[in-house]
Order: structure tokens, then sequence, then C-alpha cells
């Protein structure tokens, strides 16, 4: 039991780097802050957006809880939900990443 929570916190850590690093890299580009809007200016636009927003979605929930918290003063309940819900999706989009990793690493 132990080994597999820690295999879920380890795969948790591995989505949340990349959530990061990619909504970090996103910034770099765009010069603005990711956000959970889509651009509807093309087809390869959207398609690029929702990517954005799914592999990103930890690391915009956490910076928008954050903020919430410090600037709008929200309560505490509301950073520990959101810590939760990113917490979840960062073990789905980690899952997704390791598998990715895993099957590059099979090929060479």
């Amino acid at each position: 039991m132990l080994f597999q929570l820690m295999i879920a916190l380890y795969i948790g850590c591995a989505g949340f780097v990349a959530a990061g690093v990619i909504g970090s890299f996103y910034q770099l580009v765009t010069d603005q802050p990711p956000r959970f809007n889509f651009a509807v200016d093309s087809a390869i636009g959207t398609i690029a957006s929702v990517g954005v927003c799914v592999l990103a979605g930890p690391f915009i929930i956490m910076r928008n809880a954050i903020r919430g918290r410090r600037i709008e003063g929200r309560p505490i309940g509301w950073l520990v939900a959101s810590s939760t819900i990113a917490g979840m999706w960062s073990i789905c989009s980690g899952l997704l990443v390791m598998q990715c990793a895993l099957a590059i690493a099979a090929s060479f």
C-alpha cells in the first residue's frame, strides 16, 4: 500500500512539474499567463489552447488559488479545495507524461 502511494505521489509531482514547465513556456512565448479561455481564431490555435489547458491545468489552478488567497482574501477552504483538484489533475496528467516518457525510452 505504501509503495502504491509513493508511486502516486511521484506521478503527481511529475504531472505538476510538467504543468509548470508548459505554463511557464506558454508565458515566455506569449507574454501573458495561461488561462482557461480558448483562442478561437483558428483550428490550430484552438487545438493548441486546449492542449495547453489540459496539460498546464494544475499550474493554472494553483496560480489562481494562491492569487485569490493573497489578493482577494478568499477563505482557506478555497485553497484546500483548489489544491485537491490540482493534485488529482496532476496525477492524471503525470500518468500521461510518464507513459509517454516510458514509450519514448522503450523505443531506443
